[in-house]
């Protein structure tokens, strides 16, 4: 018996997508979906990276949320740093944005690039710029203070100061690429219906609340969502610049999870503390699109 010829990889096979794909598909597999399972099954153990882990069910779950404190705490000062960035930081966007698009601004090319140049900036390096411009002794805050009279403040050591002045520098640093998104989303809003508006008599305020507002609801819309992830999952601002200091005032989620997985070695523990994170976050999304979603239209 003749013994059949393989037939040679045709140029149109669909076996070549699935070749090219293979090497990101492997890397999901490997790096997203392996760990999220593992973690998930670590959040019922007792591990601490060198024995064995032990099953221990939900007891890690439970002592969260009823016996630790510092839990709590980390939850609250995430919650409050949330409080601070979201609202500021997307108004202060909102305004930038609208400047930018306005016809009366001269050099936008200059300013939008100006104003997104943070953002290209690492957190880490931009967390110790503002640490040094925060220094009580010789930062440039103080010295400003000081220059007109007023008295220099203990920016990173102050209970009270500490967490404002993190959440300062953040919405500095995401401010530019908020920007850029609503800029984008104002100039997709159609003309004519401004000059319908001018043909009615609307001016100012009028169009943004009838015309502008409405017409950016998506943009808005998308920002929120992201901020609201991002400040849930704040990290590095708080390890370079307070490291949860001063008396746990800056203790946010993610660094205590840090805290608890790489430097007391309950991996067990900081997996679940991720897995309640992830809850968290998760009924904070739908929660924001039951409430803002059906006031977002995406007809023009």
């Amino acid at each position: 018996m003749q013994k059949s010829k393989k037939k040679p990889l045709r140029e149109n096979s669909p076996l070549w997508g699935y070749l090219f794909i293979l090497p990101n598909f492997l890397s999901v597999i490997v790096f997203v979906l392996i760990p999220i399972v593992a973690s998930l099954y670590l959040s019922f153990t007792d591990w601490d990276l060198l024995n064995k882990a032990h099953w221990v069910g939900v007891s890690n779950y439970v002592k969260l949320i009823t016996k630790d404190r510092l839990f709590k705490t980390s939850l609250l000062n995430t919650v409050l740093y949330a409080v601070y960035t979201i609202p500021i930081g997307v108004s202060l966007s909102l305004i930038l944005a609208l400047l930018l698009n306005s016809r009366l601004m001269v050099c936008k090319t200059f300013f939008r690039s100006v104003f997104f140049l943070p953002h290209v900036c690492t957190l880490a390096a931009v967390a110790l710029v503002w640490k040094w411009f925060y220094n009580a002794e010789f930062g440039i805050l103080n010295y400003i203070l000081e220059s007109v009279g007023l008295p220099g403040q203990k920016w990173l050591s102050d209970r009270n100061l500490a967490l404002p002045s993190i959440a300062a520098m953040s919405i500095w640093k995401s401010a530019g690429y908020n920007m850029v998104i609503l800029v984008a989303g104002l100039q997709g809003i159609p003309s004519y219906l401004y000059e319908a508006a001018d043909l009615d008599g609307a001016r100012g305020f009028t169009r943004f609340r009838y015309i502008t507002f409405p017409m950016l609801m998506p943009s808005l819309f998308f920002i929120m969502i992201t901020a609201t992830i991002g400040s849930f999952q704040v990290f590095d601002s708080v390890m370079v610049m307070t490291r949860g200091g001063p008396a746990n005032q800056t203790l946010v989620y993610n660094y205590y999870l840090y805290q608890n997985a790489f430097q007391n070695f309950k991996m067990g523990y900081a997996s679940a503390m991720a897995y309640i994170l992830f809850i968290i976050i998760v009924v904070i999304t739908i929660l924001q699109f039951k409430l803002m979603g059906k006031r977002v239209s995406y007809d023009l």
